[in-house]
């Protein structure tokens, strides 16, 4: 980053003179001229203004000005992308001012694999997100801080601000039907990095390749893009405290429209004459479900220090998050130590980081199930019975969520640790060799445990009024070593040339061990007597479970990447991967992943003419292969499973034979990506951008496929069949509309299009039509929604055609020859295409606004031109579903509907929408004092409000994987936070 010194050098006619002659002289009419302190070319559109006074002027194309100013007047002088400058007027002379930038963009610094580059010499498409631009608020998930701000990047939380629910993160639409689609996390080097492990505060940037000919260096697991996150490290320096806190508040955004009491007492039991369905309460199961008084607390407190040749950044973290649902929180302290040490006269530098995370999670409130039935639940049944036990409702799908919230146990402890050193040794100027090493280890015990108490263990079911009891213990654990040799030199000050040799191995395993009892009969110990159960005896009850597991996968690579740089106009890369994995089979364990791509600064070349407009402009082209061994382990080979038991001598012996088909040639997904990109920057970076073009092809799918047996042993094989197609448009900009002394104005865009398609799936050795998604709920049969065929696209509704309704209120749907008919009369062939679920446009608009100590954000996000599936309406607006409490939909809208629910268009809604997603006021202020040196207040607002012709409860819902668009009836409230918070530096 360019941090030169603004200079300022005014032209003395006579040194000899007197101040007083010079006042004698004085006109009262300065010029000037404002240079690039770099470059010294005239910067143009500079506001000069008379501090103090409303006078002011901007300098024209060469950097000159003139403005009448008296002797004493100080001159304010600011331009977008340089720092602001005062310059004190002692007399008439012409003045030469020179700006230096405030932030020279081109020299920022973007993390990519296995190192860093300027942002000048990047030439595939890679995003960096600093932390001044996260956004602001209580964040359940880190990947929540770029929400929005990535073009291509979708980072959606299906359940909403669930605090023990993760988000589905997706790059550049789906690559896969069977192999993982979510990027790569990388944090400080760690491959698989886990995200527990890093909090607000805690975090430089977030940086995010998007395309093959920059995740190439990752190999098998690039396919889906790769996001590097780069955590703080101490600095030099006096020492420094930080403290970081927030406390947040959260409320329902929206409501579903089911009967209350009184609608169901008015609609049903009196517009239907059902008397015997009024109950006799008045209750509101949704509203007893709602935590009203939740608020979160987040607390971060960091040291940090260093001299010149070390530092370290140490912090300690805690957490309290409360869900919008009773019973459904999650509390967790941790922290994280890094630091730095140079010696050896430079040559040798070590480092490492080691972060924990402890966290315990109640996961009994807050199942979408329990809101499901706050929708269908007759409003008129009590909650309780007179001698306080809960009253249980009869109809289907029934039970009381209270009841279970009361006499159920659900919870999760975690611990994760993560744990790394680096040594770095430079040999000679140009060539350093370092040693990277990690560990990263995932546990958690889950325990659950059902009270005699509870209805479903009650004295006349099968647990005969006894408690039950589960437990499961995982462990995940990875283990890797990385060796790199770097080099980097400059030849005649024109030619740079960096080379990266690397060797990689990483090693993961997974165990699980669970049993489950019955026939408690005390609460006492819940679960933690498991041996107390009478179901180990008593063959009456449900047999216990005891079950354990474990695998593990092994993953080597050597890798290269060579970047040439001549003159800072021409940029080529070149990589190449070969990695191997156990999980392919014997006949190709491994691969080779290349990637070359190019860079052109057109505006540094001298023929380019028109700096004052254009002040850079970079075409690049990128070509990659990477690819995918998302599937799980063993696949290429035979597995053995229990089989029945047989008696010899008067004993039994436990039987195993194969369970899995075996096969041999199995491997990795390979996507082949191109990507041509241009960056630009126009009016003296007071626009900036970039725009990428990509076309993606992702041939050998993983899938499943149907085995004939014999000869196969199985039902089920493994195979790499079939190929997905993805193209896309991505556009990324950043803008300053308005700057002066005191106030500025920054807009942020990121927008993308894309199209997903599947071109095959069939082989001369296994054939499929197609493959059907969504299966939709019962009661009814209805099927699956979604269905992919070859040449079709991802997210494709498949049903019947709405026609109306006849005079019964019978459903008419169309038939493939255009006529009408009821629903016994139409078949398979009849069905067609209706829809879509997967967004094609994601767009987002940012606006910071700061006014001296003030700043103000505004942050709007949307999806567009998808369909949304309502099933909640399908099943709840259809006065089909009582005695079950309805929508007041089923009385208005589907009045006139009189038959069972069916899957048509006719339940399809526009799902575009636009959201202001995010609101931030806060405040710097300046204090005079020694203790502290920077106090940042601010408060937030999340999900204000959603614009949108969608009639449920909120359009925005999984759009990653292959049954995008379906809104389930069941759910997890959507919330609108509210959140104060606080930064302070000591």
């Amino acid at each position: 980053m360019h941090q030169a010194n603004a200079h300022v050098i005014a032209k003395r006619e006579d040194p000899k003179e007197t101040f007083t002659h010079k006042v004698a002289k004085f006109q009262g009419l300065i010029k000037g001229k404002v240079q690039d302190a770099k470059t010294g070319e005239g910067v143009s559109g500079v506001s000069v203004t008379v501090k103090g006074s409303a006078k002011g002027t901007t300098s024209d194309g060469q950097g000159n000005f003139a403005l009448q100013a008296k002797i004493g007047d100080v001159l304010v002088v600011s331009s977008i992308g340089y720092r602001t400058n005062e310059v004190k007027v002692i007399g008439n002379a012409p003045i030469d001012i020179r700006l230096s930038a405030t932030e020279d963009q081109l020299e920022e610094v973007i993390v990519v694999g296995y190192g860093t580059q300027k942002k000048s010499e990047v030439t595939s498409a890679v995003a960096s997100v600093k932390e001044k631009d996260f956004n602001q608020g209580g964040m359940r998930n880190p990947m929540d801080l770029v929400q929005g701000k990535v073009a291509g990047l979708n980072v959606t939380r299906t359940q909403g601000s669930n605090p023990n629910a993760g988000s589905d993160i997706q790059l550049r639409g789906m690559a896969s039907m069977k192999g993982g689609n979510s990027p790569l996390i990388v944090i400080d080097g760690i491959p698989g990095g886990n995200l527990d492990l890093i909090k607000q505060g805690d975090i430089e940037s977030i940086d995010v390749l998007k395309d093959g000919s920059a995740a190439a260096i990752y190999g098998t697991r690039g396919n889906g893009g790769v996001i590097l996150v780069t955590t703080k490290k101490g600095k030099s320096g006096e020492p420094r405290f930080e403290y970081y806190t927030y406390g947040q508040h959260e409320s329902v955004a929206k409501k579903p429209s089911m009967l209350n009491a009184q609608q169901f007492r008015d609609y049903v039991v009196k517009g239907q004459n059902k008397p015997d369905l009024d109950l006799g309460a008045s209750t509101d199961l949704y509203d007893e479900l709602i935590n009203k008084g939740n608020f979160s607390t987040f607390h971060n407190f960091v040291a940090s220090g260093g001299g010149d040749k070390s530092n370290y950044r140490a912090s300690i973290n805690y957490e309290n998050a409360e869900g919008i649902a009773k019973q459904n929180g999650r509390q967790q302290f941790g922290g994280r130590v890094n630091f730095s040490q140079t010696g050896l006269k430079d040559r040798l530098t070590f480092s490492g980081n080691i972060a924990a995370n402890f966290n315990k999670a109640d996961l009994l409130g807050g199942k979408p199930e329990y809101f499901e039935q706050a929708i269908q639940r007759n409003p008129t049944a009590p909650l309780y019975n007179p001698d306080g036990s809960f009253y249980q409702t009869q109809g289907y799908n029934n039970f009381n969520p209270l009841d279970r919230m009361a006499n159920r146990v659900d919870q999760r402890n975690q611990e994760t640790f993560s744990g790394d050193a680096r040594m770095k040794l430079k040999i000679i100027e140009p060539l350093s060799i370092s040693a990277f090493g990690s560990y990263l280890r995932n546990n958690w015990n889950d325990r659950q445990y059902r009270s005699i108490k509870d209805w479903d263990q009650r004295q006349n079911s099968e647990y005969q009024g006894m408690g039950y009891a589960w437990k499961r213990n995982e462990l995940n654990w990875s283990k890797t070593f990385e060796t790199t040799i770097d080099y980097n030199q400059t030849f005649n000050e024109k030619h740079n040339i960096t080379g990266l040799l690397g060797y990689s191995f990483q090693y993961n395993g997974y165990e699980r061990f669970e049993m489950s009892n019955n026939g408690f009969t005390t609460d006492a110990f819940q679960d933690w007597d498991m041996g107390s159960g009478t179901a180990l005896t008593n063959t009456k009850l449900p047999r216990p479970s005891m079950g354990s597991f474990k695998e593990d996968n092994k993953l080597i690579a050597f890798f290269g990447r060579v970047n040439y740089n001549y003159d800072q106009k021409y940029f080529v890369s070149a990589i190449l991967r070969r990695e191997g994995s156990s999980r392919f089979g014997a006949n190709h364990k491994w691969g080779n992943f290349p990637a070359i791509s190019a860079g052109w600064t057109i505006t540094n070349e001298d023929f380019f003419s028109n700096k004052e407009l254009v002040n850079n402009l970079k075409l690049r082209v990128g070509y990659g292969v990477t690819g995918n061994q998302g599937f799980p382990n063993y696949n290429s080979l035979i597995l053995l499973g229990t089989g029945g038991v047989y008696p010899q001598d008067g004993i039994y012996y436990q039987t195993y034979g194969p369970t899995q088909n075996p096969n041999p040639d199995l491997k990795w997904e390979q996507k082949a990506e191109l990507n041509i990109g241009l960056d630009f920057g126009l009016w003296n970076n007071r626009l900036t951008g970039s725009l990428d073009v990509y076309n993606r092809k992702t041939k050998d799918l993983l899938y499943q496929y149907k085995a004939q047996q014999p000869a196969y042993v199985s039902t089920n094989i493994w195979y790499n069949v079939g190929e997905v197609s993805n193209k896309g448009v991505e556009l990324q900009l950043s803008g300053v509309p308005i700057q002066k002394e005191d106030f500025k104005w920054t807009v942020d865009f990121a927008g993308s299009y894309q199209k997903n398609k599947l071109v095959t799936m069939s082989n001369d050795i296994f054939k499929s039509n197609w493959m059907t998604f969504g299966g939709l709920p019962s009661p009814g049969n209805l099927g699956d929604a979604i269905r992919l065929e070859e040449g079709g696209e991802i997210g494709s509704f498949y049903g019947k055609r709405y026609a109306g309704l006849n005079d019964a209120g019978e459903w008419l749907f169309y038939k493939a020859d255009g006529s009408k008919a009821t629903i016994a009369d139409i078949n398979d062939n009849d069905r067609a295409y209706i829809g879509n679920g997967v967004p094609k446009f994601n767009a987002s608009l940012g606006n910071r606004f700061a006014y001296k100590g003030f700043d103000l954000t505004v942050f709007f996000r949307g999806k567009f031109k998808y369909d949304i599936l309502n099933t909640a309406d399908m099943f709840f607006g259809n006065q089909k579903w009582l005695p079950n409490n309805v929508f007041e939909s089923a009385f208005t809208k589907h009045a006139d509907l009189k038959q069972d629910p069916q899957y048509s268009d006719y339940y399809l809604e526009n799902g575009s929408f636009v959201k202001l997603d995010n609101i931030t006021l806060g405040y710097n202020f300046k204090l005079k004092t020694d203790y502290i040196k920077s106090l940042y207040v601010y408060a937030t607002g999340r999900n204000i409000a959603t614009m949108t012709k969608y009639t449920g409860i909120d359009p925005e819902l999984q759009d990653t994987g292959f049954e995008a668009g379906i809104d389930s009836r069941s759910f997890y409230p959507r919330t609108r936070s509210w959140t104060i918070g606080l930064n302070v530096g000591f």
